[in-house]
């Protein structure tokens, strides 16, 4: 849980963050309405609190955090992932919008950074390469910290149950991208190269290779936003929302659902 070694300039840090969402809007065309469905879920949840802690499960370079801080100022937020190149952008361009860790979710240590009491947590994209033990550990660290009223909230690709229901997932999936026109963005891996060859990043990146640096490119049920958080936890596990909404349950959530689908990509919420 240390800082990156060497600080990113904020105006790069900008210039990739940017190509960073553009690319991504290509995996996820509908990736504001998550995003401001996504900050509907914690603003109803938080709104009566004092002084709310929300706390951003994969955070990669920011993007959720910043425009959950803008809706919701008044919220401390916390930002955990696993890649110190992805929390030294938000660090750099995001400034103090939140407290940027760097942790690995799959390692129990990573609580160690939270305060005890929680309102809300949130994802996007991020979790679904843990496995089911994993998760199930995740989900009750936060279920144990999170306050009565509190939320899990989760934007990501998560399986329908039926394989026939996720063949016409996917020509949903296909089809809102063609009329989106994000068909044609940059590339997860061609982000990723291009990041890696900046030499303007030297400093950070320095040693790191395009295999030791994320894994393999999304396939069409899971494209990543949190990259980071997959650094050393390749793949998908394919677990359904109804299989995700059962571990919120058994972890101490009084109820768990979907409150927004687009294809296979779901906003996923647990009320504490």
């Amino acid at each position: 849980m240390v800082a990156p070694a060497a600080e990113i300039d904020p105006q790069v840090a900008a210039e990739w963050i940017g190509r960073w969402d553009a690319q991504q809007e290509g995996y996820v065309a509908d990736r504001e309405e998550r995003f401001a469905v996504l900050a509907d879920v914690v603003d109803a949840a938080v709104r009566d609190v004092a002084e709310p802690v929300v706390v951003d499960l994969g955070c990669g370079p920011g993007s959720l955090a910043a425009r959950l801080s803008a809706r919701i100022p008044h919220a401390r937020f916390v930002g955990v992932d696993a890649d110190p190149l992805l929390v030294g952008l938000a660090r750099a361009h995001y400034g103090d919008v939140a407290t940027w860790v760097l942790a690995d979710l799959a390692d129990d240590a990573w609580a160690d950074a939270l305060p005890p009491t929680i309102h809300a947590a949130v994802s996007t994209t991020a979790l679904h390469w843990m496995d089911a033990d994993q998760l199930a550990a995740l989900y009750r660290t936060l279920a144990a910290r999170t306050a009565p009223g509190g939320v899990f909230a989760n934007g990501d690709h998560l399986a329908l149950a039926d394989g026939g229901l996720t063949a016409v997932a996917d020509e949903v999936r296909a089809g809102r991208a063609e009329r989106a026109r994000v068909r044609d963005r940059e590339d997860w891996q061609a982000w990723w190269d291009g990041i890696l060859a900046d030499p303007r990043l030297d400093a950070v990146t320095a040693g790191r290779t395009r295999a030791a640096s994320a894994h393999p490119e999304p396939d069409e049920q899971a494209g990543p936003e949190q990259i980071g958080q997959a650094q050393h936890h390749h793949g998908s596990n394919r677990l359904s929302v109804t299989d995700h909404a059962d571990l919120l349950r058994a972890a101490g959530y009084a109820a768990a659902g979907p409150v927004w689908q687009s294809g296979e990509d779901h906003v996923l919420v647990g009320l504490r």
